[in-house]
């Protein structure tokens, strides 16, 4: 019998590769490799000599023109190269749920939701967490089949694999720990061979030192002034996570007080408007810049910290720099060029993705410097609480496992593209910006770990607004037009009370009230029997049918402060996890968005020629070309006898640093 690969003009005979497969000697071994790789390289191979390979613990790496052999006990070469595993869509679990589907199809949840017993067995409750996923379309079966995927998937060894720092982040080489941001002093969690939580705490406890300097009035500026006020510069995760945190916290009673008289502001984009938020109302003298970049070389950030710095030297000289401008990175040689004093910078680790830094320094600084670090003390308190239940509790009981499995089943088997974050709080209106960076960038892969193409969905599209706000904007959609799941957050105790005399109920109670009506508004919709007995005309009720059985989940905090928000950034960040975990992909890379920055460079060069030596601009297609030249019509040349620094005029008073009206940038 022979293996063959159509691109090859070689035929591989079986009974030799299963003499060397099972052979101790080394020299079968070689043969095995060279008669089978001389046979398929730049091939893709049959799937009768792939099942052939997969029985003998090897397999062809097709992306990488090369044949991969696992843990073969006589190959020296296998040392060097990593098996690849069947795509998830290939198992029999897989498949099982296939098949379910067309029963789900069937139901409704209007019918599902009077199973009390079901419902009953979908209310989940962990550390005061209540997550009640009974509006999902699924079944006990359904959850049996979708744990059936779990074990097939084995999420249970990938996830003991991240919390023993194994390099799961394949394509970058590197572990995934963020969860040893959280641990406590006593907890051991190591990486290479190393034990990083002392590590960790090392940096909190410098971060608390400095943090509380500063608050208590022991650091202060170079005029002798208290730092009341800080911008921290960063963007992606380095600016959204902490952003979530700080608007979470912000009115909360406890550490508004802990905030009184301090101001944090936050500077990502490069847009100058962007600077004039940032900086408005601020004085130089009372400002505490914190940069925020690992490398000290993300362009964005980095240009927005020369500027940061030109405004405060503009007004205290070069010398404020040391006093007014820290950093949190591990590139001390740039941090101590750029004029920052290296004692001031505060480490993170490369096991710590941008999107999963909210716990390093990049988040603990600027919320410790605003609310105090026992505030962020509390916050991890909170994160490494569901870190614990992550990793140790059973998987039909486990809070971020089953909402990772149910967003499986959404996007992967009926097909919704995009999901709704909806928290009835104010305070969490940055939550849905933060997990859609952490969702989007972990899980938009079209690839698996391994580099092939997916044949399945995966990933989605997350958005969503606080309620009520977004009742009135794209509820609309979500009640009768596309079907997209909805997670639905509500806070027991509200950080504010409002309640006016002779109201039905307070504010809060109104916002909640709808939080419990739009879950079951999706879930049961309206009828045409229900509209014709209201007396609704016949012509309307095509317009007023709602067909109901859209999925939701309900989630429930016993308050918003610093451990619940803390809580619920780990449930999201582990459900991510899980989704990447099922569907065989890296969650924790982000190629997708090197492109683009890479071709904004060949732009950037070209800017630059035409608006300082009014060259034309060339090497780009056509539709480029005409829109760059549109947009350097509109433009001033940048001509000066002497260069200048340049801020927008109403939040830099005076007239020191402002070019003449003709030659002002725009």
């Amino acid at each position: 019998m022979l293996l063959h690969t159509p691109a090859a003009s070689s035929s591989v005979p079986i009974a030799t590769a299963a003499a060397a497969s099972s052979s101790t000697s080394q020299e079968s071994c070689h043969r095995l490799f060279a008669s089978v790789s001389s046979s398929v390289f730049s091939a893709s191979p049959s799937p009768v000599l792939r099942r052939f390979l997969n029985t003998q613990q090897l397999s062809l790496g097709v992306g990488q023109q090369h044949l991969r052999i696992a843990h073969h006990p006589v190959c020296p070469m296998a040392t060097a190269v990593v098996s690849k595993s069947a795509l998830i869509s290939e198992t029999p679990a897989w498949n099982s749920l296939k098949n379910h589907l067309g029963h789900i199809n069937k139901t409704h949840l209007r019918d599902l939701l009077k199973d009390k017993d079901r419902c009953e067995g979908m209310i989940k409750e962990y550390d005061g967490v209540v997550v009640d996923f009974s509006r999902q379309r699924v079944t006990h079966e359904t959850l049996e089949k979708l744990l059936a995927l779990a074990k097939e998937a084995k999420l249970k060894e990938k996830i003991e694999s991240m919390f023993n720092g194994e390099h799961i982040n394949k394509t970058e080489g590197r572990a995934v720990l963020h969860v040893a941001l959280r641990a406590p002093r006593y907890e051991q969690i190591s990486c290479d061979g190393k034990n990083v939580v002392p590590d960790v705490w090392e940096v909190l406890d410098k971060i608390k030192d400095f943090t509380d300097r500063v608050r208590n009035g022991t650091w202060v500026g170079v005029t002798g002034k208290p730092l009341t006020d800080v911008v921290a510069i960063g963007i992606g995760g380095s600016f959204l996570g902490p952003l979530f945190v700080h608007t979470a916290l912000q009115t909360e009673p406890g550490t508004a007080k802990s905030s009184k008289g301090r101001r944090l502001r936050f500077l990502s984009n490069v847009d100058p408007v962007d600077v004039a938020c940032a900086l408005n109302g601020l004085e130089q003298e009372t400002t505490l810049v914190v940069v925020v970049s690992k490398t000290f070389t993300t362009a964005e950030t980095m240009l927005n910290a020369r500027t940061l710095r030109a405004w405060i030297t503009s007004a205290l000289g070069s010398e404020a720099v040391s006093k007014h401008m820290i950093a949190v990175s591990t590139n001390l040689k740039l941090v101590k060029e750029f004029g920052i004093d290296p004692a001031n910078a505060f480490a993170f680790w490369d096991w710590v993705g941008g999107r999963y830094s909210v716990c390093s320094a990049v988040g603990a600084v600027p919320l410790a410097l605003q609310y105090g670090f026992e505030t962020v003390q509390k916050f991890l308190e909170g994160a490494w609480s569901i870190d614990k239940h992550y990793h140790n509790a059973p998987l039909e009981e486990n809070l971020p496992v089953l909402l990772g499995l149910l967003t499986v089943w959404n996007v992967s088997f009926h097909g919704c593209s995009a999901m709704a974050i909806l928290p009835y709080c104010q305070a969490l209106q940055k939550l849905a910006p933060h997990i859609q960076q952490v969702s989007m960038e972990s899980n938009g892969k079209g690839v698996s770990i391994d580099g092939e193409t997916l044949p399945y969905e995966a990933g989605e599209i997350d958005f969503g607004e606080p309620g009520t706000n977004g009742q009135h904007s794209f509820y609309q959609l979500i009640h009768q037009g596309r079907v997209v799941p909805c997670d639905f957050i509500g806070i027991i105790k509200s950080q504010q009370s409002v309640y006016l005399k002779g109201e039905i109920v307070s504010n809060h109670d109104e916002l909640m009230c709808n939080f419990f009506a739009q879950a079951d508004a999706l879930a049961y919709g309206k009828t045409r029997e229900e509209l014709r007995a209201e007396g609704v005309p016949d012509y309307l009720i095509p317009h007023k049918t709602f067909t109901g059985n859209r999925p939701s989940l309900s989630m429930l905090l016993p308050t918003l402060d610093a451990y619940t928000t803390g809580q619920l950034l780990s449930i999201y960040e582990h459900r991510v996890a899980t989704m990447g975990f099922i569907w065989g992909i890296n969650s924790f890379d982000q190629w997708g968005v090197e492109l683009g920055k890479s071709l904004a460079t060949r732009v950037r060069t070209q800017m630059n020629a035409a608006r300082t030596k009014g060259e034309p601009v060339q090497g780009f297609n056509y539709s480029t070309t005409t829109l760059l030249n549109r947009y350097l019509k509109g433009k001033t040349q940048l001509l000066y006898p002497e260069p200048h620094d340049v801020f927008p005029s109403d939040i830099i008073p005076g007239t020191d640093n402002i070019v003449p009206t003709e030659k002002v940038e725009q």
